[in-house]
């Protein structure tokens, strides 16, 4: 079994992507994730693959686009407003069918806001993250080894759909140091890659890269494609945690990503003051876990609070999904600040009633 090393989040990423086989990086830095580029500029080179720095967030996913069609492993890594840069090219890269990871490590906004951490790039991770009818499967990490492990994942999912795949989290999963582990993984028996643009011989046809469809009813097929693709996914690839929820609570906490860690520490403290509480976490962002709200709606008193480093984003899929079954509340800070466990169970405090 491979030693566990002490290693920065963005560090780890970049780490990982290495041992997953990733083939060419484009990049632009951007607190708080300048570290991916910088730990990549570094090993990249050395092993013979290929580390570019573009001249901005726009060049580097039209970059990624281009080594995608190729067909081998690439990523791309940037903070909330990069991310902005690049959502053209990643409808581009949705719509052309073509894996690729993108990496988001979250920072405060609107605008350029502040380079502390935050989960307010929601909707732009889970409602599209561009023009056009996509999806992107969006994975939110909670500790530096979930996002170690993920960064292999997210290249396996995003072969075997052709599509982007982005991990997201915040800028304290970037910057926190952690021990972790860089595990051996079975290799996935996956799709063989004869769409790819890459010189081959063989073929009957050449194979084309593109997401321009000019005759109305042939970008509406390909359209209904997607839409099966996304369904497959769907069915698929939903993951998530239940913390406590094997029991009737008083209310059930939800959040993602370092969020996530803090309301564990919210259930633990209630727990002491007689108030039962449970916790779902979602690991897909997209696809939103819905069926965690079906084993859970009719074992929580007083339904639902969604905690989020945002003014609420999440809460929308968390109402979407519990159907007005049970009440559905929201606790959020913004702006970079985070959330005590104190702050948490005081709003607790008043959803249920107070202590026990």
């Amino acid at each position: 079994m491979a030693d566990k090393i002490l290693m920065k989040g963005n560090e780890a990423i970049g780490e990982a992507a290495i041992k997953a086989g990733c083939k060419c990086f484009f990049g632009y830095p951007i607190t708080p994730q300048t570290e991916i580029s910088a730990y990549l500029s570094r090993k990249m080179p050395k092993i013979g693959r290929v580390f570019l720095q573009a001249e901005s967030e726009i060049a580097a996913v039209n970059m990624v686009y281009g080594a995608a069609g190729t067909g081998v492993r690439c990523m791309t890594s940037s903070s909330s407003p990069g991310i902005s840069l690049k959502a053209e090219g990643i409808s581009y890269i949705a719509g052309a069918e073509l894996p690729c990871v993108i990496i988001n490590i979250v920072r405060g906004g609107p605008g350029l806001g502040s380079i502390q951490p935050a989960q307010s790039d929601y909707f732009q991770a889970t409602k599209g993250g561009g023009h056009g009818d996509f999806n992107m499967p969006v994975f939110a990490p909670a500790s530096i080894q979930e996002m170690v492990d993920m960064v292999q994942e997210a290249f396996d999912v995003a072969e075997m759909y052709r599509t982007p795949v982005m991990i997201m989290g915040d800028g304290m999963i970037g910057q926190m140091m952690e021990p972790v582990q860089f595990k051996e993984r079975e290799e996935k028996q996956l799709p063989e890659k004869t769409w790819a643009a890459n010189g081959l011989h063989g073929r009957k046809k050449h194979n084309v890269i593109n997401s321009l469809y000019l005759k109305a009813e042939v970008l509406e097929e390909h359209n209904k494609h997607l839409q099966e693709k996304y369904k497959t996914i769907k069915e698929n690839e939903v993951k998530y945690e239940l913390f406590n929820c094997d029991r009737e609570n008083d209310l059930v906490l939800v959040a993602y990503g370092t969020t996530s860690r803090i309301c564990k520490n919210v259930v633990k403290m209630a727990e002491k003051e007689g108030i039962k509480l449970g916790l779902i976490r979602p690991i897909t962002l997209w696809p939103f876990p819905t069926e965690a709200f079906d084993k859970t709606v009719n074992s929580t008193k007083h339904g639902y609070l969604s905690v989020e480093l945002s003014c609420g984003q999440m809460v929308e899929d968390v109402r979407l999904a519990v159907e007005g079954k049970k009440p559905v509340n929201f606790f959020g800070r913004s702006g970079g600040m985070v959330p005590t466990p104190e702050e948490i169970l005081s709003k607790v405090k008043e959803l249920v009633g107070g202590a026990k």
